[in-house]
C-alpha cells in the first residue's frame, strides 16, 4: 500500500501551547467550485476547524485563485502555500514518469484506477514528490477522459487534422498526435469561447467538466472512450510541513486521506450520474474503445516504454501486460 500510514484523527487531542496562536493553512485547486475536488477540499476545512475547534484554519482557495496549477507548485516550493490538490500534468511536466498514469487504455474505468493507485508503482511515484520538495500524502481521480467533438466521427480517421484540446503533456500530445489529429493545450478558462469560435474542434474531457461548464451545448457528438485516467496528488509543502506540530500534521495527513477515500469513492459514480444527465438533455453519447484509434495505443505503449520504464510495472499491476 502506497498512502503514508497516519494516526486515527478521532479524538486526538492538540496540543494548546503549540498552537497557542492558531494555526492557519491553505489549499489551492485549479478546480472551480462546483467540481468534486473543490467540494471534497471544502468539507475537509470543516473537519479540521472542527476536530481541532477552530485552533488549525485551512482557507480553500479553488479556481485557480492562487494562479496556474506550475504557479501553485512554485508556491508550495517555497513554503507560501501549504496544501494544494494538483492534477498529474504538473508532475509530468517535471518528472516523466508520472506521466506513465496517462497511459491510454491502462484501465478500463475508475474501480481498476482506483486499485492501480493503491499498487507499488503508484507508490514509487508518490515518494518521488520528495525530489520537488514536497510531502505526497496521496492519490485522488477525477472521471476517466472522453472525447468532445464539433463535429461527429464514424471513425478515427475522421479525427485527422482536428484541433483537440489536450493538457502540454508530452505523453497526452503524443497520443493525440498519432491518432492523425492535432493536439491543442488551452488553459481551462479559454475552453468554452475556444469550443464556441471554433479555435479547437473538440476536447479530452471527463463527464462532469462537460456538464457543469455545459461544453456539449457547442458540440454535436461525445465520443465516451475512456481512454484515460486522470489522477491528482494530494501534497503539503515541505517546507511548510517540517514546521507544523506533529500532532496538527497527524491530524492534517489522516483528513486528506478520508478527503481522498471520499473523491475516490464519489467518482465510481460521478461518471455515470453526469452520462445520464448529459444524454437526458438530447445529446449523442457513443462508446468506442481503443480499436477507434487505430494504431496509435499500440504505437504509443511502443515509444513510451523505454522512454518511462515504471510504465511496463504499471501494466503488470493493471493486468494489462
Amino acid at each position: 500500500m502506497y498512502r503514508r500510514t497516519f494516526l486515527a484523527a478521532a479524538g486526538l487531542m492538540l496540543a494548546r501551547p503549540a498552537l497557542a496562536q492558531g494555526t492557519a493553512l491553505r489549499i489551492g485547486l485549479i478546480t472551480p467550485p462546483a467540481h468534486q475536488w473543490s467540494k471534497s477540499a471544502v468539507a475537509l476545512a470543516a473537519r479540521i476547524t472542527e476536530r481541532t475547534q477552530g485552533a488549525v484554519a485551512l482557507s480553500v482557495l479553488p479556481a485557480g485563485q492562487l494562479g496556474s496549477e506550475s504557479q501553485m507548485l512554485q508556491q508550495l516550493q517555497t513554503g507560501a502555500l501549504d496544501l494544494a490538490f494538483l492534477t498529474i500534468g504538473e508532475f509530468a511536466n517535471r518528472d516523466a514518469e508520472f506521466g506513465a498514469l496517462l497511459a491510454p487504455y491502462l484501465v478500463p474505468d475508475i474501480a481498476a484506477a482506483r486499485r492501480l493507485l493503491e499498487k507499488p508503482a503508484a507508490g514509487t511515484l508518490l515518494a518521488r514528490t520528495a525530489a520537488l520538495g514536497l510531502v505526497g500524502l496521496g492519490f485522488g481521480l477525477a472521471g476517466m477522459r472522453q472525447t468532445l467533438l464539433r463535429k461527429p466521427a464514424a471513425t478515427g480517421a475522421d479525427l485527422a487534422g482536428r484541433k483537440i484540446r489536450a493538457l502540454p503533456l508530452p505523453q497526452e500530445l503524443d497520443f493525440w498526435s498519432r491518432t492523425g489529429a492535432t493536439p491543442t493545450p488551452l488553459p481551462l478558462p479559454a475552453l468554452y469561447d475556444a469550443l464556441a469560435n471554433g479555435q479547437i474542434d473538440g476536447m479530452q474531457i471527463d463527464f462532469e467538466g462537460t456538464w457543469n461548464s455545459r461544453y456539449f451545448d457547442l458540440a454535436q457528438e461525445m465520443l465516451a472512450s475512456n481512454h484515460m485516467m486522470f489522477p491528482m496528488l494530494a501534497v503539503a509543502s515541505g517546507r511548510r510541513w517540517k514546521t507544523l506540530p506533529e500532532e496538527v500534521r497527524t491530524l492534517v495527513g489522516a483528513e486528506v486521506q478520508a478527503s481522498l477515500t471520499e473523491i475516490l469513492d464519489a467518482y465510481q459514480g460521478i461518471d455515470t450520474t453526469y452520462r445520464s444527465q448529459i444524454e437526458a438533455a438530447g445529446f449523442p453519447v457513443r462508446t468506442v474503445g481503443a480499436e477507434f484509434f487505430g494504431d496509435a495505443v499500440p504505437a504509443w505503449y511502443d515509444a513510451w516504454r523505454a522512454k518511462t520504464p515504471i510504465l511496463t510495472q504499471l501494466e503488470a499491476e493493471a493486468g494489462r501486460a
